[in-house]
């Protein structure tokens, strides 16, 4: 019992046993919370059952819950590929407690479930609190028999869960692995934390206190437990591999992408299957809950990772377009788990290769620019912000793919310069739209559009959702407050209706 798909049943029936409905993933694009990008956590669909907003018939919930850290706060695009753990597309699996047990228990189904069903060797275990948690430090003594010195005490933010400046808030537990010697790495807290060698697989939150204010803090009525177990990590301890690129999934993605382009990995091209794999799931994932490819928000992001893994397929050699030629394969290794890939390959075919086959021209111009440009650039040296500005604005070709492809030359990209090409183009456009004619006398939209974005449509998915406000207008001006009876426009970023054409 150690693939990717018995790995993720067998933790589901485990908590479906103990009492916990099992509970489907939610979709990438969240509904009940408007500040967050992507779905990039188990306990996001249970959020407002958490704060007491919304009522389920169950106390007990697990979930295998896709998600996606690739925008915003939690981003590791640009990890992926060049280390060991890094997916811009995970699975988390969880099991939740909504005022039902707590620490005790949440601990002793966690134990029992990695040394019994998993079969993990005690004595490779170890574990971290906050500091000030001596009651799951005694837990963790009482159920795993563990000394003070397996008990790693953490005074940092590292062990202390929050959802945002205010709301249910509470001291966590990590769950490590030591994976050996010939590792490097030092455990939790120490110099050489960030290393390989102790890795963190499961953390346990407790959700005790509710954050009032920014000093004030007090207990909740009914705490509650939510965890977190990165299924592709748990994989990669259990089949005994060092990346998680090398886990069964993975593996198949990879020959699949070898037997397309006539070549398997080696050193030096082994990054860039793991980005088509990773890149591979994120992009099916996302089309099929209804993301497309486009210039701004979630599509934006999209578009970034498609062409992330088209690029390193041109890399790779790839005469033509590659990436939908592998759709089938993710379909078949993960589509049992995730039906919505199987209704949804057809568009997910298209979607790959239409943006493919327009990315293809973009490509071979940016490239032949980008060279151009860096002929007598050498290890060390800088490419000018405005020419990777040009890049950009001119001929489509995004600033992550101009530094992944000076990336193997050791040649960077300034930075500040492209900040400060961008803001002048964006004076020059503000001057230019307004004085155009009847655009001149709604000249509140351009700030409002620049400083927020485009409001993002859900109509297609959903006809109810959250938003966050980000902007109301009124009589022309942007106000802080509106009063009963005052008529506004509200902008807000998420929305299912539709603003335009009589909507």
């Amino acid at each position: 019992m150690s693939g990717v798909n018995e790995i993720r049943s067998t933790f589901l029936d485990y908590f479906r046993k103990e009492g916990h409905e099992v509970v489907a993933s939610s979709p990438l694009v969240p509904r009940n919370d408007p500040t967050l990008m992507f779905t990039n956590a188990g306990m996001v669909q249970f959020k407002n059952v958490f704060t007491g907003l919304e009522k389920r018939p169950y106390s007990r919930a697990t979930t295998a819950q896709k998600s996606v850290r690739a925008g915003g706060k939690h981003n590791d695009l640009d990890n992926v590929g060049y280390t060991a753990r890094h997916l811009t597309f995970f699975e988390m699996l969880g099991n939740f407690s909504f005022g039902d047990y707590f620490k005790e228990r949440a601990i002793e189904l966690a134990w029992n479930l990695i040394t019994r069903e998993f079969g993990l060797k005690k004595d490779k275990l170890l574990v971290t609190v906050y500091h000030t948690d001596d009651e799951a430090a005694g837990y963790w003594k009482k159920i795993a028999g563990f000394s003070d010195d397996r008990i790693i005490r953490i005074p940092t933010s590292d062990n202390f869960w929050a959802m945002g400046d205010t709301g249910p808030c509470g001291p966590c537990s990590e769950i490590f692995i030591d994976r050996g010697e010939h590792i490097w790495g030092g455990p939790p807290g120490t110099p050489e934390e960030d290393g390989d060698r102790f890795l963190e697989f499961w953390n346990l939150v407790f959700m005790q206190y509710e954050q009032v204010t920014k000093d004030e803090r007090i207990d909740l009525p009914r705490p509650s437990i939510d965890t977190g177990m990165g299924l592709e990590r748990m994989a990669s301890i259990l089949q005994g591999v060092e990346s998680v690129f090398e886990t069964d999934l993975f593996r198949h993605l990879i020959e699949v992408a070898s037997s397309a382009l006539g070549r398997g990995p080696d050193a030096d091209t082994v990054a860039s299957f793991r980005v088509i794999a990773d890149h591979l799931r994120s992009s099916c994932f996302l089309v099929a809950d209804g993301v497309l490819p486009s210039n701004e928000g979630r599509g934006y992001v999209l578009r970034r990772i498609m062409r992330r893994a088209m690029r390193h397929a041109q890399l790779l050699g790839a005469g033509d377009p590659l990436m939908w030629r592998l759709v089938p394969a993710l379909v078949r290794e993960m589509g049992q788990a995730y039906p919505e890939l199987a209704r949804g390959e057809q568009m997910i075919t298209e979607t790959l290769k239409l943006e493919e086959t327009r990315f293809r021209k973009t490509l071979v111009r940016g490239l032949g620019l980008l060279s151009e440009a860096t002929e007598k650039l050498g290890a060390g040296d800088m490419l000018d912000g405005e020419t990777a500005f040009k890049l950009y604005d001119t001929y489509g070709f995004p600033l992550d793919l101009t530094q992944d492809a000076l990336r193997q030359r050791n040649i960077s990209v300034d930075l500040a310069g492209f900040t400060n090409a961008m803001e002048q183009q964006k004076a020059e456009a503000r001057k230019s739209w307004a004085g155009s004619g009847e655009a001149a006398t709604e000249t509140v939209w351009f700030p409002v559009r620049e400083k927020n974005g485009a409001s993002e449509f859900l109509g297609y998915e959903t006809e109810q959702a959250e938003g966050l406000i980000q902007a109301l207008v009124s009589d022309g001006k942007i106000v802080d407050s509106a009063a009963k009876g005052d008529a506004v426009a509200v902008v807000v970023n998420q929305t299912p209706f539709y603003g335009e054409s009589g909507g």
